[in-house]
């Protein structure tokens, strides 16, 4: 209601002296607020206007759309295997909007894409080069998920799992009747039982390894690193564990059926391979000791080739252990069914291809020979003057390893200012190798990685690693875990900072990797490979526990398909094991919609920086689901 002794209005009376103060303060007040409804109009006009121009995305306004994602819901994914094994078929994805991929037959259950036993025929077959990686073409790949065989069980955990895998995991029988006499493999019911024995070692690895350590001292930290070449089912890798030794065994997949998938099951590293015509996939200067029993590489034919690689990858100083043929023929040849003449004429052939690269014969015992690399090449290059065979090889990348010609020539160690200098630079003994700073990197030999990069690095993955276990609890929980991949491993600061569990890590350094750093991580005491994520890995299906990949997806934009990588992924992962992904939120996005068609539960999770970072996590798990009984197929 007006005011009665408020005056009337009129548009041309003016105001009395009286009001003229509170009038003005009307008057301003009215024009201030048609000044805001103004600058409201112009406003929606002008965004109108913007809105109907092309947009250009910036790194800020692209993060503020996706912080609308749901991350950090508040249902958490459940990390704990806890199967059935009626648990068998897959789930069925045909509702889901997303691109499902189908189960594969049964028959590809243990499919290894580029080491097929079918394609490999169609290759050479002199130096068994057919046994090599091949890889099926674009139009070859499979699309679909490999099964699991019917039956299933998660692997015994460690130590456990060193002697006992499930038969259902690995149903081949072939070598406890093949290799019976020799206790490498028994049959027990619903488990296989690996006593430790090998074709040189009946009494077991560990009496094995014990008279080694009589010869070379084992014990002291020195030794590290080694390789295992024509591994069997791994049993001398596997025993020198608990010796801090990490041992990288190797073996084609030939007619000894699934001897590396049984090393997997086993919890031992182990990937499939051959030295045939392409250098192995590991760096130079990489092991402390390199080891072959009975192994039936020819090492004193081809001009020493097969002993030359060895000697690439052979740290300065290193050992190589030989036992079995030619070693102690005068005892052993009637039952090696060969004569005496020919078993002398290996040893003479081994024993001039080594002193050709400058080794030292150690000590013969027995049924171990074992020589030694010198420590740098002073005298060897003194001696090249004398004879040529084999020469030391021109400039090049020693370290390059990914479908590299293996040459007869000598990879010269780098250069020192006297015979006492060890070549590259001296290492630290275990465990002070870990966190010392590698010589490659002391040395800046590394390009881009200073001492500075190495140990921030250091810090920033103990920090991300702490944060991992925050979200997924199970990676704190010694025994959850046990075989695991680094996809894209650096410096190695994520094994690095996972040393104190009962795990191993497979650290890649992937072969378009700016930087080849795969050096470095066998410095610091760790062990990993090459490899190319456009194709498979040289492993069986179901080998990993859990999968690290940080910023692989980034690294392999416009390279390969997406789908193909996380497809491969899958192979190589067990059921209910756990994936990391670490990457652009873009590739986040894509990743998950194509692993919930693989039927993965997952969570994507803010960066530990907080939700304003590009980067994201993904969390995910692999269903458990198994190919159908043989009676349901």
């Amino acid at each position: 209601m007006a005011n009665p002794n408020t005056p009337s209005y009129h548009p041309t009376s003016k105001p009395s002296k009286s009001n003229t103060i509170s009038s003005f303060f009307s008057w301003k007040s009215t024009n201030l607020y048609s000044l805001v409804i103004f600058l409201c109009i112009i406003s929606y006009l002008l965004g109108s206007w913007q809105h109907s121009m092309p947009t250009i995305p910036t790194a800020n306004n692209e993060l503020a759309s996706k912080d609308c994602l749901n991350i950090n819901n508040n249902t958490p994914l459940d990390f704990n295997p806890h199967h059935n094994l009626n648990d068998s078929s897959p789930s069925p994805s045909h509702s889901s909007p997303h691109k499902s991929y189908p189960p594969c037959n049964v028959r590809y259950s243990e499919y290894t894409p580029c080491e097929d036993a079918k394609r490999s025929l169609r290759f050479n077959r002199d130096r068994l080069i057919y046994r090599e990686r091949h890889c099926p073409e674009k139009s070859e790949t499979l699309k679909c998920r490999i099964p699991a065989p019917f039956g299933y069980r998660n692997p015994f955990a460690w130590p456990k799992s060193r002697d006992l895998v499930w038969y259902a995991n690995v149903p081949h029988k072939e070598l406890t009747v093949e290799k019976a006499v020799q206790n490498w493999i028994r049959y027990e019911g619903e488990k296989f039982r690996f006593p430790g024995g090998g074709t040189m070692f009946p009494n077991g690895a560990d009496a094995y390894i014990d008279d080694i350590a009589k010869l070379i001292n084992l014990n002291d930290g020195s030794i590290r690193t080694a390789i295992d070449t024509g591994c069997g089912v791994a049993s001398w890798g596997a025993y020198l564990l608990s010796r801090n030794i990490m041992t990288m065994s190797f073996a084609p997949r030939d007619t000894h059926e699934a001897q590396v998938q049984f090393a997997l099951e086993r919890g031992v590293p182990a990937l499939i391979g051959i030295i045939a015509s392409k250098r192995i996939p590991y760096p130079s200067r990489a092991f402390d000791m390199a080891h072959c029993s009975r192994c039936l590489i020819p090492w004193g034919q081809y001009n020493g080739l097969y002993l030359i690689e060895v000697d690439r990858v052979l740290r300065p100083g290193g050992y190589w252990i030989l036992s079995g043929p030619p070693i102690h023929w005068k005892k052993h040849y009637k039952g090696w069914e060969r004569t005496q003449e020919d078993l002398n004429a290996e040893q003479t052939n081994i024993e001039n291809v080594a002193k050709s690269l400058c080794w030292n014969k150690v000590v013969e015992k027995d049924d171990i020979a074992i020589w030694q690399k010198p420590t740098n090449h002073l005298n060897c290059k003194v001696n090249r003057k004398l004879t040529q065979n084999p020469p030391f090889c021109p400039a090049q990348d020693p370290d390059k390893a990914w479908y590299t010609e293996m040459e007869t020539c000598l990879t010269p160690l780098p250069e020192v200012s006297n015979n006492q200098e060890i070549a590259g630079g001296e290492l630290e003994k275990w465990p002070e190798r870990l966190y010392a700073i590698p010589p490659r990197i002391s040395r800046g030999t590394v390009k881009g990685v200073t001492v500075e990069t190495f140990q921030k690095d250091a810090k920033l993955w103990s920090k991300r690693v702490s944060y991992y276990k925050n979200v997924n609890s199970q990676l704190g929980q010694a025994g959850r875990y046990r075989n695991v991949l680094d996809m894209n491993a650096y410096l190695a600061g994520f094994a690095a900072s996972l040393i104190e569990y009962p795990l191993w890590v497979m650290n890649v350094v992937p072969a378009e990797a700016k930087v080849n750093t795969l050096g470095v991580i066998y410095e610091r005491g760790l062990i990993g490979t090459y490899q190319n994520w456009c194709e498979a890995m040289s492993t069986y299906p179901r080998t990993y526990d859990l999968i690290h990949a940080d910023s692989v997806f980034s690294l392999y934009k416009d390279r390969c398909e997406m789908e193909d990588i996380l497809l491969e992924m899958d192979r190589v992962l067990r059921p209910e094991g756990s994936v990391i992904f670490r990457d652009d939120v873009d590739n986040v996005i894509k990743i998950k919609n194509i692993i919930d068609g693989l039927d993965w539960d997952s969570q994507i999770v803010d960066h530990e920086d907080g939700p304003h970072q590009r980067e994201k996590l993904l969390f995910a798990v692999k269903k458990y689901w198994t190919a159908p009984a043989a009676t349901q197929s």
